[in-house]
């Protein structure tokens, strides 16, 4: 088995005059892994793409594809990406099927290899029985799995998939689960990125936690969400008296870990009812008043929020 990475960052930064859209992230990317970059809107996930399949020239740092370095005159590592962006790229009035022969032409298919690509992939994306019909009479889910048919018509070996659920209906974007495990079985590498944990805790092998520009976690779903213990217990404090109720806090056995966020502080329970009671019996007995209070079951989102003070989609 080839042990190369599929893709391997190093120290990649892009800045625009002052803004630093990505401040020198690195990782790694397996030959069959689906890797999740996970983040906010505005975190630096589609810069960051942009520099992972050549669109964009990084500031500084390097990008490797299968072991050789990726750079504009790199075609030949180019036709090992397969890049579906956010924003469709379909000619509405065209059917699905000739949409995608238009764009195996740019790939520089033709003939009957051409027309035996187009079969395949719009039976990986289970569209084969709309295949005439008009592009403009798909739903939004559907022309999201024509968009990602069309990025695999070059058989690429890593597949870069850019916030491919968003704004589609639940049955659609269970389709397009669907369509992505499928074709990680048959061995493709992903990059995926996403706003919603909830996805890449089904779809993801590994996720990096990318916030303004930085990566800020980067390990397996379930093992970033083990680390959290049993939830997470988010409180505030009125009278200045949150810096004395952390140290307190410390001290329980209920209590895995605590940090102060801002005004808040935040809890790593082993079990947030056992710590919900002890944290309230430590506030009566400082004669403190809670201002706020929430639990937060552990998943990904509650990971977001326990490394950041903020929930992923603020």
């Amino acid at each position: 088995m080839n042990s190369t990475p599929m893709i391997k960052a190093t120290n990649l930064k892009k800045s625009y005059g002052e803004l630093e859209a990505v401040k020198g992230i690195s990782f790694e990317i397996a030959r069959g892994e689906v890797f999740g970059l996970l983040g906010p809107n505005g975190a630096g996930k589609s810069t960051t793409i942009a520099m992972l399949t050549g669109l964009m020239k990084p500031t500084d740092g390097t990008v490797k594809v299968a072991g050789d370095e990726l750079s504009s005159k790199a075609n030949h590592l180019k036709r090992k990406i397969g890049f579906i962006p956010q924003e469709l790229a379909l000619y509405p009035t065209l059917s699905a099927y000739d949409n995608l022969l238009f764009f195996g032409r740019i790939y520089g298919l033709h003939g009957k290899i051409l027309r035996s690509r187009v079969d395949e992939v719009l039976e990986m994306v289970s569209l084969k029985d709309r295949a005439k019909d008009q592009i403009e009479t798909y739903s939004g889910g559907m022309k999201r799995r024509i968009n990602i048919a069309a990025g695999l018509l070059h058989q690429p070996e890593v597949l870069f998939l850019d916030e491919p659920t968003v704004g589609v209906d639940p049955q659609s974007r269970n389709a397009i689960f669907e369509s992505i495990e499928g074709l990680n079985q048959q061995g493709l590498t992903i990059l995926y990125t996403t706003h919603y944990m909830e996805e890449a805790e089904r779809l993801c092998h590994r996720v990096a936690i990318i916030d303004h520009g930085q990566i800020i976690a980067l390990d397996a779903p379930q093992s970033m969400i083990h680390s959290l213990g049993g939830g997470l217990v988010r409180v505030g404090l009125m009278n200045g008296k949150l810096p004395a109720f952390h140290t307190k806090i410390l001290e329980l056995s209920s209590v895995k870990d605590a940090q102060t966020i801002e005004s808040e502080l935040m809890v790593q329970a082993h079990n947030t009812r056992n710590a919900l009671v002890d944290m309230l019996e430590v506030a009566n007995q400082m004669d403190a008043t809670i201002t706020s209070l929430e639990i937060h079951e552990p998943n990904l989102e509650t990971v977001f929020l326990n490394l950041t003070g903020r929930s992923l989609r603020n």
